[in-house]
Order: C-alpha cells, then structure tokens, then sequence
C-alpha cells in the first residue's frame, strides 16, 4: 500500500486531479468522480510503469497563502 498525493481544483465545468508525484491527471464532474477518476488513473499508471515508480516521498504539507490582489496601491 501507498499513499500519493492528489490534488482537485475546479477547472471550468470539472473538477480537475492531479497526482504531482507521477505527473498524472484525471477529471469529474463532482468530486466523489474526480477521486474515483484519478484512483483509477493512478492503478492504471502503476500497473504500466510499477518499475519506474518514483521513490516515496516524505508526507507533503499543503497549506494556502493569502496575498492582497492590490499590491501597487496605497
């Protein structure tokens, strides 16, 4: 067993997953199908490339910054 790390962003109409680690992508519409897409998508990248698979990487920490959009002004 091994955990990658995902992540979802809503991209237009879908929700779009990404797997930085194997440089995979996925799609839903919803995110319980984007989650089921890039699973699937990941399994499907491991069983083509398990030899190849990089090595694991210590657990990510994701978090977010908040920068004002008005940097220029007074």
């Amino acid at each position: 067993m091994r955990t990658f790390l995902v992540s979802i962003q809503k991209e237009d109409k879908f929700l779009v997953a990404r797997c930085p680690e194997l440089g995979v992508t996925s799609q839903g519409k919803i995110l319980e199908e984007a989650q089921a897409n890039i699973k699937e998508a990941i399994e499907l990248y491991i069983e083509s490339f398990c030899e190849d698979l990089p090595p694991e990487i210590s657990k990510p920490f994701w978090t977010t910054i908040e920068v004002c959009l008005c940097l220029n002004s007074p």
